[in-house]
């Protein structure tokens, strides 16, 4: 079943772009010609592994996540994508190939999505956003080592505080168990990580 439709504004992108560089009137008729609004319910795919990842998703409101499912069933969940977040696999969307990995959403979710012909397409058009998508790898690729490093060389706690530093709008809306999944830890772990922070004295 494809997913529904639903009008979604492109301000929130808009505004985005403009932040990293300023766009001009033609630039933004574009955005509005190559991204496409889309609704996922709670629980959807978005992704599923086997499939091409075939557009490159900003969410415009609601959450996603992506994850992978290893081969004893457990689920590891990789990335979250809340409001004024990209999310997608770039390596089976630029290589074209199979996913090894999942998106669904954790709530229904408002997206405006673009195709990787139409991303091409736009670079053509308005090499602008050809600089725009460069600086948008290298911010992810930066957080990707970021994270790496913090697995190899932190603690359960500190991984546990940097997620509520990079993702305190996230914490009340994502599950225990995502959250330890993501932290690579057990929900049993993080409850007592979180009984501890709760019990310690608040600083004056």
């Amino acid at each position: 079943m494809k997913p529904d439709h639903q009008e979604a504004s492109l301000d929130p992108l808009l505004i985005y772009f403009d932040r990293l560089i300023p766009l001009n009137k033609a630039e933004k008729e574009l955005v509005g010609a190559k991204f496409h609004p889309r609704l996922f319910r709670k629980r959807q795919y978005v992704l599923q592994e086997g499939d091409v990842c075939a557009q490159m998703y900003f969410v415009v409101r609601g959450c996603l996540r992506m994850y992978k499912i290893d081969e004893k069933g457990n689920t590891h969940n990789l990335q979250f994508a809340a409001e004024n977040y990209w999310i997608n696999d770039l390596s089976s969307f630029h290589g074209i190939k199979p996913s090894a990995l999942n998106i669904d959403a954790l709530e229904d979710t408002v997206l405006l999505q673009i195709s990787h012909d139409d991303l091409i397409s736009l670079y053509i058009q308005a090499p602008k956003f050809d600089r725009i998508f460069r600086v948008l790898l290298e911010n992810s690729y930066i957080r990707l080592q970021e994270r790496l490093l913090q697995n190899i060389s932190s603690t359960a706690e500190e991984r546990y505080q940097t997620f509520l530093e990079i993702y305190p709008h996230l914490v009340n809306r994502l599950s225990q168990v995502q959250i330890a999944s993501f932290l690579g830890i057990t929900p049993e772990f993080l409850s007592r990580l979180r009984n501890r922070r709760a019990s310690k004295p608040s600083k004056s």
